[in-house]
C-alpha cells in the first residue's frame, strides 16, 4: 500500500454493493445507494491527546462499517480508495 494515513484516520477499500434487489430488479448506477461497508487497507499510527497516543481500535483487513458520507475519496494508482477519521467508523463486522 502506497498511502500512509496520518494520526487517527484509516484508508479503506469500499465493498461493492448488490446490483439487484431481492425480488431480482437490477439498479442502474444512479440508484445505488453509496456503499456503507469496507475493508481497512491501511490505519494511522493513532491520535495525540493530552501528550498521549491514543492507539487505533480498527486493523488492516477488518471490515467496517462507515458513516455514509464519511471520508474523501481519493484515486492513487488506479484504485479508488476513502480516508476517513476512525471516529467515522460505526462497527467492526465480525
Amino acid at each position: 500500500m502506497g498511502i500512509k494515513p496520518l494520526s487517527d484516520r484509516v484508508v479503506v477499500k469500499m465493498l461493492e454493493s448488490e446490483e439487484t434487489t431481492k425480488s431480482g430488479i437490477v439498479l442502474p448506477g444512479s440508484a445505488k445507494e453509496k456503499p456503507q461497508e469496507a475493508e481497512v487497507v491501511a490505519v494511522g499510527p493513532g491520535a495525540v491527546v493530552d501528550g498521549k497516543l491514543v492507539p487505533m481500535e480498527v486493523k488492516i483487513g477488518d471490515k467496517v462499517l462507515m458513516s455514509k458520507y464519511a471520508g474523501t475519496e481519493v484515486k492513487y494508482k488506479g484504485a479508488e480508495y476513502t480516508i476517513l477519521k476512525q471516529g467515522d467508523i460505526l462497527a467492526i463486522v465480525e
